[in-house]
């Protein structure tokens, strides 16, 4: 039984649901549960929040999605259309107060029916959609509730296909999760459901509709900083004038701010000096210090009508930006400045945690604690997913987690048709009121690699056609901005092919060629040799997409593969391999005569660092974590040496989303391949390394992303193959500065260096390897081994 007392206000309605499903009519979607009588149907169980998927397999309809290449299987699927039910009793309430419906996501085109009626059509993954029902519910008794699904694979048909795109026409227009119809990084899944919580609300007649607050200016030294507070409140007009609205922070439980005032209008505006101020701060740079801070309405007698308490934190944000990067000339930039202090952004990409979504915020915590142990600043919300959850953003706030946020564009030119602008408008807006009061929350980018998107083709770049036209990026985001977050910096795509950018592209030369002129880039090689002039003399101040291949652990291969398919080495290699293709991740809807794709990245680069690849499978495995190791590693302190004339290095990426083979450091299941701790090595607040030899010398760099002034000691740099000590000294770094400690002669032949230094009393160890390759495999096992610093490997 479901009740509810005015004081309680919510309520959920999570849990058990009935799911029908059944083929979508060629003659057109059914969109009232009247009309399902006609069509021949099958009912289950359903969990809300839930994916279609997931309760087919509860079921019994499907095996287990994620394992082997059961995910084809699901190809079925995409034309049904689905019917979740409920009922639920009329919850008690009072004249005056309304009876609120929330969806927090339905995943896509869907009619929502109570006792007959439709209530709304909303056709949108990403928002949230609310709706009066105070007129549709029954006096007393139960209520019945009943969303029906479209398919969105055969819905999409409805729409004329525009002459240019650069990927799958099927995703553009509909607007759900891009990678859901298969990417390198994830299966193709085009799901279904209630991915997020359902709710019923009590609304009374006084609320707070939203609460933005803004930081305005911050002095670190004095620690100062001023902010703004806009409150919009809803309450019936004799109620002007009788309503107080208090405003108060407070920090550890201590009061620093108080006022209240009459409201005499439903919006509330005020300015806030702080004295003594606690900012926030990206991690290594600063507490992330966060306040407690409310608003509440008050009647004449001191009774709480409404409150909206958050947590906040105080910073500015500022993206030092400029369209072309053409040195030594024109030196661009671009990086990020907290509070006044440039920030060495150094973290991954975000993708999909799953590719059934309704499971995302189960896997918060441990995604969130993998990113923390690495050390990583800042993530990248990649356009080809959802957006995350207060959740995400709330670990984000607390760990000093800086967050770039692409709206959910990818790989595409999205159409420009009035019908999508207005549709986009209406997500950014909802989007961009949801999040924008978390510190966390830097930047605001208008997509993924769209502008890319006209040149991944030779067919498209050869028409010339100038990304700065989309009017969805250029026009319809910076509008909602500019209304509702303009204290945020905002950056049309990634990479950004500005104006000035285009203009002077060379059209005799590949569009890769607009690399060399553009201030931020993603770099994806060939993924052979990684010390290559592509990566390490690259002129960008800023990647935000880089990395490699590296094969899962054996524990983690005998989890998503069945027994027989886990050793996949017998004549053919991948290509005999269904489950192995399968997990490549081809994009291909249906099973093709496909050799392995992306499996073979692994293959290549193998052999470009060991001169063969070995055919046993832990061997191997050792083998392609190396090469992704050792890869991931030379980019970040390549970016990190090269501070200052660089800014920040995003790389790919933390986690899969989806069982498979994939240039992730952490699998599906969480478990680390050797990169993690690598990379965890490498972004340590201070850290010491060794560059590639420049005239014979190798430098030895120290580098210094904090705020204050360090002293580092003990400083021994050892050969591991003789054990000869060649360095031994101590530094001093200046705050959110670099230093050169040492230069060493360049080493003959092949081997490994262990670096030591101290710093606070904390040992720490780093490594590099010299010399060309091909190395042998076990040699380079038994250095790594020697050198006692990935002991904690598992």
């Amino acid at each position: 039984m479901l009740s509810v007392s005015v004081e309680a206000k919510k309520i959920s309605l999570d849990g058990k649901w009935e799911l029908t499903f059944w083929e979508q009519p060629a003659g057109g979607a059914i969109t009232d549960p009247a009309d399902m009588g006609k069509v021949k149907t099958t009912t289950i169980a359903a969990t809300v929040p839930g994916n279609v998927e997931l309760d087919l397999f509860a079921a019994g309809l499907m095996p287990d999605p994620y394992k082997g290449d059961n995910i084809r299987l699901a190809r079925k699927f995409e034309g049904r259309q689905w019917c979740y039910s409920r009922s639920f009793p009329t919850p008690q309430f009072t004249d005056g107060q309304r009876l609120q419906l929330t969806f927090r996501g339905i995943d896509c085109l869907a009619d929502v029916w109570l006792n007959g009626k439709l209530i709304g059509t909303p056709e949108n993954m990403f928002i949230e959609h609310s709706f009066d029902i105070t007129d549709a519910v029954r006096p007393s008794g139960d209520n019945q509730l009943k969303v029906i699904i479209r398919s969105a694979v055969l819905e999409s048909q409805k729409y004329l296909t525009q002459s240019i795109t650069g990927r799958n026409d099927e995703e553009n227009f509909i607007r759900k999760a891009p990678s859901q119809y298969g990417w390198d990084i994830m299966t193709r899944i085009v799901s279904a459901g209630l991915w997020r919580g359902v709710e019923l609300e009590v609304l009374d007649p006084v609320g707070i509709s939203d609460v933005n607050w803004v930081t305005l200016a911050t002095d670190p030294n004095e620690r100062t900083a001023r902010l703004y507070v806009c409150s919009q409140v809803r309450m019936p007009f004799d109620m002007y004038g009788k309503v107080t609205g208090e405003v108060t922070l407070t920090r550890n439980g201590k009061n620093v701010y108080s006022s209240s005032k009459i409201l005499n209008r439903h919006i509330d505006r005020r300015t806030i000096d702080l004295k003594e101020a606690d900012l926030w701060w990206p991690r290594g740079y600063g507490e992330a210090a966060l306040y407690r801070a409310s608003v509440r309405l008050k009647d004449e007698k001191g009774n709480v009508l409404a409150e909206n308490t958050q947590n906040i934190g105080i910073r500015t944000v500022k993206l030092e930006r400029t369209d072309l990067n053409a040195p030594p000339e024109y030196p661009g930039k671009f990086g990020f400045i907290i509070n006044g202090e440039r920030i060495f952004a150094r973290g991954s990409n975000w993708v999909p945690l799953d590719g059934l979504h309704s499971r995302d915020a189960s896997h918060y915590d441990e995604a969130m604690a993998l990113v923390v142990a690495t050390n990583s600043n800042i993530l990248r919300c990649w356009g080809g997913n959802v957006y995350e959850d207060h959740r995400f953003f709330d670990l984000c706030d607390s760990c000093g987690i800086m967050v770039w946020q692409d709206f959910a564009l990818a790989c595409a030119i999205p159409p420009n048709s009035p019908e999508f602008l207005s549709r986009m408008y209406d997500e950014a807006r909802s989007v961009v009121v949801k999040l924008r009061n978390h510190p966390s929350l830097i930047l605001w980018s208008g997509s993924n690699e769209t502008d890319d998107a006209l040149f991944g083709q030779k067919q498209l770049y050869q028409l010339a056609v100038d990304p700065n036209r989309d009017q969805v990026t250029r026009k319809v985001f910076p509008e909602v901005l500019y209304q509702y977050d303009p204290s945020r910096p905002y950056l049309p795509s990634s990479p950004y092919i500005s104006p000035e950018v285009f203009a002077r592209w060379d059209r005799t030369k590949s569009p890769d060629s607009m690399k060399d002129i553009m201030p931020e880039v993603h770099l994806w090689g060939k993924r052979g040799y990684y010390k290559e002039p592509f990566y390490n003399a690259c002129p960008a101040q800023f990647v935000s997409e880089i990395g490699y291949h590296g094969c899962p652990n054996r524990t983690s291969l005998e989890r998503m593969f069945d027994p027989q398919y886990v050793y996949p080495w017998p004549e053919g290699g991948f290509a005999w391999n269904p489950q192995w293709q399968a997990k490549a991740i081809d994009n291909d809807p249906l099973p093709v005569n496909f050799a392995g794709g992306r499996n073979n990245l692994m293959i290549n680069q193998v052999k470009a660092l060991f001169g063969e690849c070995p055919t046993d499978l832990d061997k191997f495995i050792f083998a392609s974590q190396s090469v992704q190791a050792e890869a991931m590693k030379y980019f970040i302190e390549v970016w990190r040496a090269s501070k200052f004339d660089k800014t920040g290095i995003i790389w790919w990426n933390i986690r899969d989303g989806w069982p498979h083979v994939s240039d992730a450091v952490c699998d599906y299941y969480n478990s680390p391949k050797r990169a993690f701790y690598y990379i965890s090595n490498v972004q340590r607040d201070v850290c010491v390394m060794v560059l590639d030899a420049v005239d014979g010398k190798y430098p030895v760099m120290a580098v210094n992303d904090t705020r204050k002034a360090v002293k580092g000691a003990g400083v021994e740099i050892s050969d591991v193959v003789t054990g000869k000590q060649l360095y031994k000294g101590n530094f001093d770094i200046a705050p959110n500065g670099k230093t050169l400690v040492a230069s060493l002669p360049e080493m003959t032949g092949q081997g490994m260096l262990l670096i030591k230094y101290s710093v606070d009393g904390t040992r720490y160890m780093n490594h590099y390897l010299y010399g060309n390759p091909p190395f042998d495999l076990e040699k380079y096992r038994q250095w790594i081994n020697s050198s006692g610093i990935y002991s904690n490997v598992k």
